[in-house]
């Protein structure tokens, strides 16, 4: 152990002799819940560091789901279940630009998606 840590300890245990802990908010209630439980704990300083920095789960889920939507569109043959995969893919983009506007974050996803698929129109 280094210098600051003994002190740091020293001093901790000196408070807790002197009653300095007793009166704190929530002394002797349960801990609240925690949302990151069912998470590997190797993972879990990963995780708080990503909801701290504002993002979620359900966004990433978001992500995710309209990337195999994309996937499906360039493999999809059928054109009529292929505008219904776009309509899905719009519908995701939505809701995900969305919860970007609630961040106050600009999203240009629509713009480089139209810009996608011009130049994959182009080449194919």
């Amino acid at each position: 152990m280094d210098f600051f840590t003994i002190i740091s300890e020293d001093r901790i245990k000196r408070a807790y002799k002197d009653g300095e802990f007793d009166n704190l908010p929530g002394y002797g209630k349960p801990l609240p819940f925690d949302d990151l439980a069912s998470v590997p704990e190797n993972l879990r300083m990963a995780y708080r560091i990503l909801k701290n920095a504002g993002y979620t789960e359900e966004e990433t889920q978001i992500k995710q789901e309209m990337l195999t939507i994309e996937d499906l569109i360039k493999k999809c043959e059928d054109s009529e279940e292929k505008k219904e995969l776009k309509q899905k893919l719009n519908e995701k983009m939505l809701r995900f630009n969305s919860m970007m506007s609630k961040r106050r974050q600009n999203t240009n996803s629509s713009i480089f998606k139209n810009y996608e698929e011009k130049i994959n129109n182009k080449l194919f």
